[in-house]
């Protein structure tokens, strides 16, 4: 999808997603390479956001398996539908060879066979992103069965034999690490860390990303992320959220953060009883304040 590392960092500019050099060769290797790639950190760092800005970069479509724990592989890579089978037998049958093997091979085609995203990936004409979210919350039996689609790029599917790709996708599989994922997985694909971004990064996405003009707000708001997270939160902030803070700030035409703020400011920042109880504390949220406004004041540069 991209002839040149320079290109994808043109393209993934002009998505507005902020990549540090050394990821940015990652991405295109792995292109490249035909490699799929593992993105694994914390939640609300945004690992799902770059496979969004790839597929946006690349111009194609993204398939997406959101996976969760209890997952089939029908919800992957799709199903036969038995009521577009008996409807075929009740109105072509006859259109056809009486011959039960010629109707049965007619039944089980992928033109009864309601594909999933892992399917639906392989079978486009154009290379598309597949994003497998957060992988580490299926079972060992549904990490083996990608694996076949990670080494071969097909999938076996019973009745129906093995699917070959018309195109190879970018695959990019995201990880909380709710679950270490297996090793055969590891070794298929590249490895991309994904941390928080530091107060320097943060100030640069919301530079990008959102509509705050003020240099000093886009600080104090990252500094305060920063705060949070160091904080041992049950859930810190994620780099969406601080957007979401952005865009209120934004609306109220609020120029700095004042710990007489934390009332209507809570819902965007504790979004847990106990996180809520914490910054409710009489000097919880104030303390915070007061180092948001220590990195707001700081010189920092922005490269």
């Amino acid at each position: 999808m991209f002839p040149s590392a320079d290109d994808l960092s043109r393209r993934l500019e002009a998505a507005k997603y902020i990549i540090d050099p050394v990821m940015r060769h990652v991405v295109y290797l792995a292109d490249r390479m035909q490699k799929p790639i593992i993105v694994e950190g914390p939640p609300g760092t945004g690992k799902t956001e770059l496979a969004v800005a790839i597929a946006w970069a690349g111009d194609t479509v993204i398939e997406r398996l959101q996976c969760y724990e209890g997952i089939t592989e029908e919800k992957a890579i799709g199903k036969f539908d038995p009521a577009l089978q008996e409807l075929f037998l009740r109105t072509q049958a006859e259109l056809i060879r009486k011959d039960w093997q010629d109707i049965r091979d007619s039944l089980h085609s992928l033109n009864f066979f309601v594909q999933g995203p892992l399917l639906r990936a392989l079978l486009r004409e154009q290379p598309c992103v597949l994003l497998i979210d957060e992988v580490d919350k299926v079972d060992q039996a549904f990490e083996a069965m990608l694996l076949e689609l990670l080494s071969a790029w097909q999938i076996s599917i019973p009745k129906l034999g093995t699917v070959t790709h018309n195109s190879i996708p970018f695959v990019v599989m995201t990880s909380n690490e709710t679950r270490s994922l297996g090793d055969p997985l590891r070794r298929r694909s590249l490895y991309l860390r994904m941390e928080h971004p530091t107060v320097e990064r943060e100030i640069e996405i919301l530079a990008v990303r959102s509509t705050t003009e003020d240099p000093l707000l886009r600080r104090q708001m990252a500094g305060l992320a920063k705060a949070l997270r160091a904080w041992s939160m049950q859930k810190p902030p994620s780099i969406a959220e601080l957007l979401d803070l952005a865009q209120a700030l934004e609306i109220m035409a609020v120029r700095e953060i004042t710990a007489e703020m934390r009332d209507v400011l809570l819902p965007f920042l504790a979004k847990t009883e106990g996180d809520r109880k914490r910054l409710l504390l009489r000097d919880g949220f104030q303390s915070l304040v007061v180092t948001a406004n220590k990195y707001r004041d700081l010189p920092i540069e922005v490269q």
